[in-house]
Protein backbone atom coordinates (compact mmCIF):
# COMPACT_ATOMS: atom_id res chain seq x y z
CA UNK A 1 0.00 0.00 0.00
CA UNK A 2 0.79 3.35 -0.97
CA UNK A 3 -0.40 6.93 0.55
CA UNK A 4 1.25 9.37 -1.51
CA UNK A 5 4.45 8.97 -1.65
CA UNK A 6 5.23 7.02 1.97
CA UNK A 7 5.14 3.09 1.35
CA UNK A 8 3.31 1.30 4.12
CA UNK A 9 5.20 -1.38 6.20
CA UNK A 10 4.51 -4.45 8.49
CA UNK A 11 6.74 -3.36 11.57
CA UNK A 12 7.79 -5.56 14.26
CA UNK A 13 8.83 -4.01 17.54
CA UNK A 14 10.19 -5.43 20.46
CA UNK A 15 9.97 -4.42 23.51
CA UNK A 16 7.22 -2.36 22.23
CA UNK A 17 5.34 -1.82 25.13
CA UNK A 18 8.14 -0.22 27.05
CA UNK A 19 8.95 3.16 27.32
CA UNK A 20 11.00 4.02 23.81
CA UNK A 21 8.92 0.68 22.27
CA UNK A 22 5.64 2.42 23.10
CA UNK A 23 6.45 6.03 21.89
CA UNK A 24 7.80 4.51 18.54
CA UNK A 25 4.61 2.23 18.25
CA UNK A 26 2.95 5.54 18.72
CA UNK A 27 5.19 7.60 15.60
CA UNK A 28 4.90 4.69 13.62
CA UNK A 29 0.65 4.03 13.66
CA UNK A 30 0.30 8.13 13.11
CA UNK A 31 2.64 7.45 9.79
CA UNK A 32 -0.07 4.72 9.11
CA UNK A 33 2.25 1.69 9.34
CA UNK A 34 1.07 -1.57 10.49
CA UNK A 35 2.65 -2.25 13.68
CA UNK A 36 3.46 -5.45 15.78
CA UNK A 37 4.28 -4.75 19.24
CA UNK A 38 5.99 -8.07 21.13
CA UNK A 39 6.30 -7.61 24.61
CA UNK A 40 6.27 -10.16 27.92
CA UNK A 41 5.31 -7.23 30.30
CA UNK A 42 8.29 -8.08 32.37
CA UNK A 43 9.68 -4.34 33.30
CA UNK A 44 6.78 -2.66 30.98
CA UNK A 45 3.04 -1.89 31.10
CA UNK A 46 -0.13 -2.46 29.76
CA UNK A 47 -0.62 1.54 30.27
CA UNK A 48 1.46 2.60 27.91
CA UNK A 49 -0.09 0.50 25.18
CA UNK A 50 -3.77 1.23 26.21
CA UNK A 51 -4.26 3.97 23.21
CA UNK A 52 -3.31 1.60 20.46
CA UNK A 53 -5.20 -1.60 21.23
CA UNK A 54 -8.42 -0.53 19.40
CA UNK A 55 -6.26 0.85 16.16
CA UNK A 56 -7.24 -1.96 13.75
CA UNK A 57 -3.24 -1.57 12.26
CA UNK A 58 -1.80 -2.40 15.99
CA UNK A 59 -1.45 -5.80 16.68
CA UNK A 60 -0.20 -6.94 20.56
CA UNK A 61 1.56 -10.16 20.85
CA UNK A 62 2.49 -11.50 24.88
CA UNK A 63 5.64 -13.19 23.87
CA UNK A 64 9.57 -13.21 24.93
CA UNK A 65 11.93 -12.31 22.98
CA UNK A 66 14.40 -15.57 24.03
CA UNK A 67 11.38 -17.39 21.89
CA UNK A 68 11.34 -18.07 18.45
CA UNK A 69 9.48 -15.73 16.62
CA UNK A 70 7.57 -15.87 13.18
CA UNK A 71 5.85 -12.85 11.17
CA UNK A 72 6.09 -11.66 7.62
CA UNK A 73 7.04 -8.19 8.36
CA UNK A 74 9.29 -5.54 6.33
CA UNK A 75 11.23 -4.36 9.32
CA UNK A 76 11.89 -5.08 13.00
CA UNK A 77 13.32 -2.70 15.80
CA UNK A 78 14.66 -4.69 18.13
CA UNK A 79 14.10 -2.67 21.47
CA UNK A 80 13.25 -6.11 24.42
CA UNK A 81 15.71 -5.87 27.10
CA UNK A 82 15.18 -4.33 30.89
CA UNK A 83 16.91 -1.55 30.72
CA UNK A 84 17.94 -0.04 33.57
CA UNK A 85 19.98 -0.69 36.43
CA UNK A 86 17.41 -2.06 39.02
CA UNK A 87 15.39 -4.50 36.41
CA UNK A 88 18.33 -5.61 34.79
CA UNK A 89 20.36 -6.27 37.98
CA UNK A 90 17.34 -7.76 39.19
CA UNK A 91 17.87 -11.34 37.44
CA UNK A 92 21.01 -10.55 35.26
CA UNK A 93 21.26 -13.87 33.69
CA UNK A 94 17.81 -13.44 32.45
CA UNK A 95 19.10 -10.07 30.95
CA UNK A 96 22.06 -11.65 28.91
CA UNK A 97 19.63 -14.68 27.98
CA UNK A 98 17.62 -11.59 26.47
CA UNK A 99 20.32 -10.03 25.01
CA UNK A 100 22.40 -12.56 23.24
CA UNK A 101 19.30 -15.14 22.36
CA UNK A 102 16.76 -12.46 21.37
CA UNK A 103 19.30 -10.80 19.39
CA UNK A 104 19.55 -14.11 17.69
CA UNK A 105 15.77 -14.77 17.21
CA UNK A 106 15.34 -11.29 15.24
CA UNK A 107 18.13 -12.01 13.70
CA UNK A 108 16.96 -15.63 12.63
CA UNK A 109 13.53 -13.89 11.50
CA UNK A 110 15.41 -11.12 9.41
CA UNK A 111 16.79 -13.99 7.35
CA UNK A 112 13.93 -15.93 7.09
CA UNK A 113 11.89 -12.73 5.60
CA UNK A 114 14.75 -11.11 4.28
CA UNK A 115 14.12 -8.13 6.08
CA UNK A 116 16.05 -5.14 7.75
CA UNK A 117 16.86 -5.31 11.77
CA UNK A 118 17.81 -2.12 14.28
CA UNK A 119 19.35 -3.19 17.24
CA UNK A 120 18.64 -0.46 19.98
CA UNK A 121 22.47 -0.81 21.53
CA UNK A 122 22.98 1.61 24.20
CA UNK A 123 25.89 4.00 25.36
CA UNK A 124 26.41 1.19 27.99
CA UNK A 125 28.95 -0.38 25.54
CA UNK A 126 31.40 2.46 26.22
CA UNK A 127 31.39 1.02 30.22
CA UNK A 128 32.91 4.07 32.10
CA UNK A 129 34.37 5.83 29.80
CA UNK A 130 38.39 6.95 29.55
CA UNK A 131 37.57 8.66 25.98
CA UNK A 132 35.71 11.83 26.94
CA UNK A 133 32.89 12.57 24.29
CA UNK A 134 32.20 9.27 23.67
CA UNK A 135 33.22 8.40 19.88
CA UNK A 136 32.08 5.53 18.11
CA UNK A 137 35.18 4.17 17.36
CA UNK A 138 36.04 3.45 20.97
CA UNK A 139 36.03 0.20 22.14
CA UNK A 140 35.02 1.40 25.74
CA UNK A 141 35.94 0.45 29.08
CA UNK A 142 33.71 -2.07 30.56
CA UNK A 143 33.96 -4.50 33.67
CA UNK A 144 33.12 -8.06 32.26
CA UNK A 145 32.53 -9.21 35.88
CA UNK A 146 30.43 -6.52 37.46
CA UNK A 147 26.81 -6.05 38.63
CA UNK A 148 26.33 -4.08 35.60
CA UNK A 149 28.21 -6.58 32.74
CA UNK A 150 24.65 -8.47 32.44
CA UNK A 151 23.96 -5.27 30.28
CA UNK A 152 26.97 -4.09 29.29
CA UNK A 153 28.62 -7.18 28.05
CA UNK A 154 25.21 -8.49 26.79
CA UNK A 155 24.69 -5.33 24.30
CA UNK A 156 28.07 -5.61 23.48
CA UNK A 157 27.44 -9.41 22.30
CA UNK A 158 24.25 -8.71 20.63
CA UNK A 159 26.60 -5.73 18.94
CA UNK A 160 28.79 -8.86 17.54
CA UNK A 161 26.17 -11.05 16.68
CA UNK A 162 24.62 -8.49 14.61
CA UNK A 163 27.27 -7.59 12.48
CA UNK A 164 28.27 -11.24 12.15
CA UNK A 165 25.15 -11.75 10.87
CA UNK A 166 25.68 -9.21 8.16
CA UNK A 167 28.77 -10.56 7.32
CA UNK A 168 27.85 -14.11 7.30
CA UNK A 169 24.20 -13.85 5.73
CA UNK A 170 24.13 -10.42 4.27
CA UNK A 171 21.42 -8.99 6.75
CA UNK A 172 20.45 -5.46 6.67
CA UNK A 173 21.50 -4.52 9.82
CA UNK A 174 21.29 -1.26 12.04
CA UNK A 175 22.84 -0.51 15.10
CA UNK A 176 21.97 2.44 17.33
CA UNK A 177 23.81 3.51 20.80
CA UNK A 178 20.81 5.31 22.84
CA UNK A 179 22.16 7.43 25.43
CA UNK A 180 19.63 8.80 28.54
CA UNK A 181 16.47 9.10 27.11
CA UNK A 182 13.48 10.43 28.95
CA UNK A 183 9.63 11.92 28.19
CA UNK A 184 6.05 10.19 28.77
CA UNK A 185 5.81 6.55 29.32
CA UNK A 186 8.45 6.33 31.26
CA UNK A 187 8.11 3.74 34.08
CA UNK A 188 7.46 5.74 37.70
CA UNK A 189 9.76 2.99 39.60
CA UNK A 190 12.31 2.00 36.61
CA UNK A 191 14.68 3.58 38.77
CA UNK A 192 16.48 5.97 35.78
CA UNK A 193 17.82 9.43 37.25
CA UNK A 194 14.88 11.32 35.82
CA UNK A 195 12.19 9.20 36.56
CA UNK A 196 13.71 8.90 40.32
CA UNK A 197 13.67 12.65 40.99
CA UNK A 198 10.19 13.57 39.36
CA UNK A 199 8.38 11.04 41.76
CA UNK A 200 10.40 11.85 44.64
CA UNK A 201 10.11 16.02 44.23
CA UNK A 202 5.74 15.76 42.76
CA UNK A 203 5.67 13.24 46.31
CA UNK A 204 7.68 15.39 48.28
CA UNK A 205 10.46 12.74 49.20
CA UNK A 206 13.81 13.17 49.72
CA UNK A 207 15.67 13.05 46.16
CA UNK A 208 18.30 11.12 46.60
CA UNK A 209 22.14 11.62 44.47
CA UNK A 210 24.40 8.61 43.95
CA UNK A 211 27.64 9.63 44.59
CA UNK A 212 28.18 13.82 45.28
CA UNK A 213 26.40 14.36 42.42
CA UNK A 214 29.14 16.05 39.81
CA UNK A 215 28.77 12.71 37.65
CA UNK A 216 28.13 13.83 34.47
CA UNK A 217 25.05 12.59 31.83
CA UNK A 218 23.27 14.24 28.59
CA UNK A 219 19.74 13.77 28.50
CA UNK A 220 17.61 12.69 25.50
CA UNK A 221 13.93 13.51 24.55
CA UNK A 222 11.82 10.80 23.39
CA UNK A 223 10.63 12.22 20.45
CA UNK A 224 13.98 13.12 18.90
CA UNK A 225 15.24 9.51 19.87
CA UNK A 226 12.44 8.16 17.70
CA UNK A 227 13.09 10.45 15.15
CA UNK A 228 16.89 9.43 14.61
CA UNK A 229 15.79 5.59 14.79
CA UNK A 230 13.62 6.46 12.11
CA UNK A 231 16.14 8.34 10.17
CA UNK A 232 18.55 5.43 10.90
CA UNK A 233 16.44 2.73 9.70
CA UNK A 234 15.66 4.53 6.43
CA UNK A 235 19.64 5.03 5.80
CA UNK A 236 21.22 2.97 2.95
CA UNK A 237 21.91 -0.78 3.18
CA UNK A 238 25.58 -0.11 3.31
CA UNK A 239 25.26 2.15 6.60
CA UNK A 240 24.96 -0.05 9.14
CA UNK A 241 26.56 2.28 12.28
CA UNK A 242 26.91 1.88 15.19
CA UNK A 243 26.00 5.33 15.66
CA UNK A 244 25.91 7.30 18.67
CA UNK A 245 21.76 8.36 19.37
CA UNK A 246 22.03 10.92 22.08
CA UNK A 247 22.01 14.62 23.23
CA UNK A 248 25.52 16.69 23.46
CA UNK A 249 24.71 19.18 25.97
CA UNK A 250 26.05 17.59 29.26
CA UNK A 251 24.84 18.84 32.73
CA UNK A 252 26.04 17.28 36.38
CA UNK A 253 23.23 15.02 38.26
CA UNK A 254 23.14 17.57 41.11
CA UNK A 255 22.20 20.38 38.24
CA UNK A 256 19.58 17.77 36.96
CA UNK A 257 18.14 17.47 40.52
CA UNK A 258 17.97 21.64 40.94
CA UNK A 259 16.51 22.17 37.88
CA UNK A 260 13.45 19.76 38.51
CA UNK A 261 13.08 20.81 41.75
CA UNK A 262 12.74 24.35 40.20
CA UNK A 263 10.11 23.25 37.89
CA UNK A 264 8.16 21.02 39.89
CA UNK A 265 8.12 23.93 42.67
CA UNK A 266 8.81 20.99 45.17
CA UNK A 267 10.83 21.55 48.14
CA UNK A 268 12.10 17.99 48.46
CA UNK A 269 15.68 17.83 50.01
CA UNK A 270 18.75 16.82 48.11
CA UNK A 271 20.44 13.54 50.38
CA UNK A 272 23.25 11.98 49.13
CA UNK A 273 23.59 8.09 48.94
CA UNK A 274 27.44 5.99 48.00
CA UNK A 275 27.73 5.56 44.16
CA UNK A 276 26.78 2.30 42.62
CA UNK A 277 29.74 0.08 41.13
CA UNK A 278 31.00 0.37 38.15
CA UNK A 279 28.86 3.65 37.72
CA UNK A 280 30.42 5.92 35.10
CA UNK A 281 31.50 9.19 36.16
CA UNK A 282 30.77 11.19 32.54
CA UNK A 283 28.55 10.27 29.75
CA UNK A 284 28.24 12.36 26.63
CA UNK A 285 27.96 11.39 22.84
CA UNK A 286 29.45 12.75 20.20
CA UNK A 287 26.91 12.34 17.27
CA UNK A 288 28.98 13.96 14.38
CA UNK A 289 28.33 10.69 12.72
CA UNK A 290 24.49 11.22 13.07
CA UNK A 291 24.76 14.78 12.18
CA UNK A 292 26.29 13.98 8.37
CA UNK A 293 24.85 10.43 7.80
CA UNK A 294 21.28 10.69 8.94
CA UNK A 295 20.80 14.97 9.15
CA UNK A 296 19.65 14.23 12.95
CA UNK A 297 20.45 16.67 15.86
CA UNK A 298 18.51 16.66 19.10
CA UNK A 299 15.84 19.45 19.00
CA UNK A 300 14.06 19.86 22.09
CA UNK A 301 15.40 21.69 25.16
CA UNK A 302 16.56 19.90 28.30
CA UNK A 303 13.71 22.42 30.29
CA UNK A 304 10.66 21.58 27.74
CA UNK A 305 11.29 18.49 28.07
CA UNK A 306 11.51 18.11 31.77
CA UNK A 307 8.66 19.76 31.86
CA UNK A 308 6.55 17.84 29.85
CA UNK A 309 7.66 14.50 31.50
CA UNK A 310 6.69 16.35 34.75
CA UNK A 311 3.56 16.72 32.88
CA UNK A 312 2.95 13.19 32.33
CA UNK A 313 4.12 11.87 35.80
CA UNK A 314 1.46 14.66 37.02
CA UNK A 315 -1.28 12.58 35.47
CA UNK A 316 0.14 9.10 35.58
CA UNK A 317 0.38 9.58 39.34
CA UNK A 318 -2.64 11.66 39.63
CA UNK A 319 -1.09 14.17 41.95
Amino acid sequence: MEVGELALKRILITGGAGFIGSNLCKRLLEEEHEVFCLDNYSTSSRVTILPFLKNPRFTFIEQDVDQPIHFEVDEIYHLACPASPVHYQHNPVKTMRTNVIGAMNVLELAKEVHCKVLQASTSEVYGDPLVHPQVEEYWGNVNPIGKRSCYDEGKRCAETIFFDYARQFQIDIKVVRIFNTYGPNMSPDDGRVVSNFIVQALKGEDITIYGDGSQTRSFCYIDDLVEGMIRMMASPTDFKGPINLGNPNECTIRELAEKILQLTKSNSRLILRPLPEDDPKQRLPHIERARKQLGWEPKVPLEEGIQKTIEYFKRRLKV
